[in-house]
């Protein structure tokens, strides 16, 4: 069975023929391009933060975390729903690539904030998928970024159902669905 994933950013064709450790050693310079940007733009807000970075699975993940328990102004940075963390993601993004010249598909978390996001839409996910088990009918689940439209894809998979993306720009949704018999 093959769950159609519309928003899932594929491997550019030159990565999958790029060596491992070609690879691994580009996704370690955009990590420290991304911490040098990310902590000029902590410096300049006047905000404390401790930047993480980790290569895992083809990626590189960028966490900024608080110095002293005080996540008041690093909240800032997330926003609601995550909107402001969504576009430091794009600007950071952006700034790899003008040093790197290299797309880059970090993923950048202020507090945990996709962490425990990534636990809310596990639940979404199961509860799309009781609800189209139990109804038989498609079920629409609200606007949601690519990131996250992504972990819901993944999750529907695993539960053995379909999941497709409709919709355009800020309406784009996931419909769940039973698979084809």
């Amino acid at each position: 069975m093959s769950t159609e994933h519309i928003d899932d950013p594929a491997v550019p064709l030159e990565d999958a023929a790029e060596p491992e450790q070609v690879r691994s050693g580009r996704l370690e310079e955009e990590g420290d391009v991304a911490a040098d940007y990310l902590e000029e733009l902590l410096d300049i807000a006047d905000i404390d933060g401790d930047i993480d970075i980790e290569v895992r699975n083809g990626r590189t993940y960028i966490s900024v975390v608080s110095e002293e328990g005080d996540d008041a102004a690093l909240q800032a940075l997330v926003g609601r729903d995550g909107q402001v963390l969504e576009a430091l993601q794009e600007l950071t993004r952006l700034s790899v690539l003008t040093a790197t010249e290299n797309r880059s598909r970090l993923v950048l978390d202020i507090i945990g904030y996709r962490e425990e996001r990534g636990g809310q839409l596990q639940s979404i996910a199961e509860d799309a998928a009781k609800r189209a088990k139990e109804t038989g009918q498609e079920v629409a689940l609200v606007p949601m970024s690519a990131y996250e439209r992504k972990i819901v894809h993944d999750a529907v998979a695993e539960l053995g159902l379909v999941s497709e993306s409709e919709g355009e720009g800020a309406d784009r949704h996931i419909v769940v669905s039973l698979p084809a018999s």
